[in-house]
């Protein structure tokens, strides 16, 4: 049985390990973190990716706990209403659409309790060392012995360490796109009922949106900024940046900005799509954000996690026993796929996608190719 270490326990990797499984690979997930990660912003599944979780086994459990809202307010700067809406929300789209929008925590449980019985999972620990040779690739990490594996799959995000060791430092591959991106929970302070509010003022913005039943929001601010020198980069320093710019903010300013400093899950990172011209390099192989981030900006970065981790282990599927033809055939199939969907970043800039892009976009893709 052939051996896969899945570096990332988010979403690509555990859908990655389960379809491994399937296939009669034994995978291995290591993760940072303790645990499932908590926290995050309202994510969506949208199109071929929707197939990809029924295939899965989850689509009626996401389909359960999808965000429910009644629509959503425009702001202006004051906090006046400029424009409503009970056909759509800029988070999740159409609201009477196929498409589901569901809170990342909740989607990373699931997963993670659909694939704990099969899979092995390392919580709490990180890879630091690669090195292959003929037979395979020798893996270090921070906490554990070092262990040999067939294969590695790097589904480390962003900020990729899998990506850093087998194929250069991060600069060479992100491009900014001339924004930051911060998520944080808070209490209702706002009296929102299954309701969005969205404001813009100047070159800051934040969507507000309720959860658990309204008990509690999740805000995501947006600001432009060039990137940040690395030591504005640090967690402490980005919460004071993102509290400093809320205060600023006339309609609710202060109050988001005082949340924001004690909000627990506080999360802030650049705009930034992963553009790269091969995803693997010998035994090694990159699936999502860490080979092809489109952003958050994008909408598609969850549906490009789960329908790369299922062509993926297709590909390794097909061609056993031979990991350089499978890997080909995963770019081949996926690469039209990334681009129609990191151009969905690009072609708008400041506004969202038309329509018709993301339509062709979202379902770009066969899985039975």
């Amino acid at each position: 049985m052939r051996t896969v270490l899945v570096s990332g326990g988010g979403i690509a990797g555990p859908v990655l390990a389960h379809w491994l499984r399937r296939h009669g690979f034994a995978p291995t997930v290591v993760e940072r973190a303790p645990g499932p990660r908590a926290g995050g912003q309202a994510v969506d599944v949208r199109g071929v990716a929707l197939d990809v979780m029924e295939r899965t086994g989850l689509l009626e459990r996401a389909r359960a706990v999808r965000t429910r809202m009644r629509g959503m307010s425009v702001l202006d700067a004051d906090g006046r209403e400029l424009h409503r809406s009970t056909e759509a929300t800029y988070s999740s789209g159409r609201l009477d659409g196929e498409d589901i929008e569901v809170l990342r925590e909740d989607l990373v449980r699931m997963v993670h309790e659909h694939t704990r019985e099969d899979v092995e999972y390392l919580f709490g620990d990180s890879v630091t060392g690669l090195e292959e040779d003929g037979d395979g690739v020798r893996v270090d990490f921070a906490r554990g012995a070092s262990r040999r594996f067939d294969l590695v799959v790097g589904a480390d995000g962003l900020h990729s360490t899998v990506r850093r060791l087998a194929f250069g430092p991060e600069e060479e591959y992100s491009h900014h796109l001339g924004s930051y991106l911060s998520v944080f929970g808070a209490d209702n302070f706002l009296g929102l009922e299954d309701w969005q509010t969205w404001l813009r003022d100047g070159d800051v913005g934040f969507g507000i949106m309720p959860v658990r039943d309204n008990t509690e929001l999740r805000v995501a601010f947006g600001f432009a900024s060039e990137p940040l020198a690395p030591e504005l980069r640090t967690g402490d320093a980005l919460r004071r940046t993102v509290a400093e710019k809320l205060e600023g903010v006339a309609w609710e300013g202060e109050a988001l900005a005082e949340a924001a400093r004690k909000a627990p899950d506080f999360y802030c990172d650049a705009m930034a799509q992963i553009r790269m011209d091969h995803w693997s390099r010998g035994r090694v192989v990159l699936l999502g954000d860490a080979g092809y981030c489109p952003s958050p900006l994008s909408g598609q970065g969850t549906s490009l996690a789960l329908v790369g981790a299922y062509v993926l282990a297709d590909s390794l599927a097909r061609h056993a026993g031979d990991h350089r033809a499978a890997f080909a055939r995963y770019e081949e199939r996926m690469r039209p796929f990334v681009e129609l969907n990191q151009a969905l970043a690009t072609e708008n800039p400041g506004g969202p996608a038309s329509e018709e892009s993301v339509e062709h976009a979202k379902n770009a893709l066969s899985l039975d190719a």
